[in-house]
C-alpha cells in the first residue's frame, strides 16, 4: 500500500459488520490527517453510499461522474488492509463540507 493521504477515496471491505453498520466493499473517504495514515496500522473512514438522504450527518461527493452520499454518521476507523484500490481525491468543496458535518458531530 503507498502514502495514504487525508481525503483520498479508497474501495474498502467494511464486511464483517454488526446491526446498523454500513457494510459490503464500498468507497470510503480517509478522514484520518496525513501524520496518523504514516504512523499508524488503522485509518479512519467515512462510508459512500448511493442511497442520498437529505440529513445533516450526511453530504453529497462526486465520484468519477456519480453522486455519493458520504454517511458521516457512520464513521469508522479500520485497519489499512481493509483498503483495496484508490479511486481519486475529493475536492476541496466537497472536503470542506465533510469536515463541518465531522465537527458538528464533535462539538455537540
Amino acid at each position: 500500500m503507498g502514502l495514504i493521504k487525508q481525503f483520498d477515496v479508497y474501495w474498502v471491505n467494511l464486511d464483517p459488520t454488526h446491526g446498523s453498520e454500513i457494510q459490503k466493499t464500498r468507497p470510503c473517504i480517509i478522514v484520518s490527517p496525513d501524520e496518523m495514515n504514516e504512523t499508524l496500522k488503522t485509518v479512519m473512514v467515512v462510508p459512500l453510499t448511493r442511497t442520498i438522504i437529505d440529513w445533516p450527518f450526511r453530504t453529497t461527493v462526486t465520484l468519477n461522474s456519480n453522486i455519493s452520499s458520504a454517511a458521516c454518521d457512520q464513521l469508522r476507523t479500520i485497519a489499512i488492509e481493509r483498503l483495496r484500490d484508490h479511486i481519486c481525491t475529493i475536492t476541496a468543496t466537497e472536503k470542506d463540507k465533510v469536515l463541518a458535518i465531522l465537527q458538528a458531530i464533535f462539538s455537540e
